[in-house]
């Protein structure tokens, strides 16, 4: 292996990285994370439970699946997905953790700047 063989492969890695990060960037596929949680949608329970339209789901879903966090199955004519690695639900639940004891710090820091 050449010298330069791994930093390309750690390129190519922060790369991925960077992809997944951009694609959980948003409010609405973040709330699809969050409806695949227990298993298992088709994209009509999919709108359903993010309360968008089945086309505006649909496009996320590509962007999902194309970035592997998603699969899909086929039956018929319906698709279902799935969450492709649980991992990804570890990492969303960790985050949703920061992210409340973030906001209970800073509740924490606004009552005591009003005493």
């Amino acid at each position: 292996m050449t010298p330069a063989a791994p930093r390309a492969a750690e390129r190519r890695l922060l790369q991925l990285h960077a992809a997944t990060c951009s694609v959980l960037a948003h409010p609405t596929r973040l709330a699809m994370i969050d409806a695949l949680r227990d298993g298992e949608r088709s994209v009509t329970e999919l709108v359903e439970a993010v309360g968008t339209s089945a086309g505006n789901v649909s496009q996320h879903l590509a962007a999902m699946r194309d970035t592997g966090v998603v699969d899909a199955r086929r039956e018929g004519r319906f698709a279902f997905y799935r969450i492709s690695d649980t991992r990804i639900l570890t990492a969303f639940r960790l985050m949703r953790e920061v992210l409340l004891s973030r906001l209970t710090r800073d509740a924490r820091l606004a009552a005591g700047a009003r005493r």
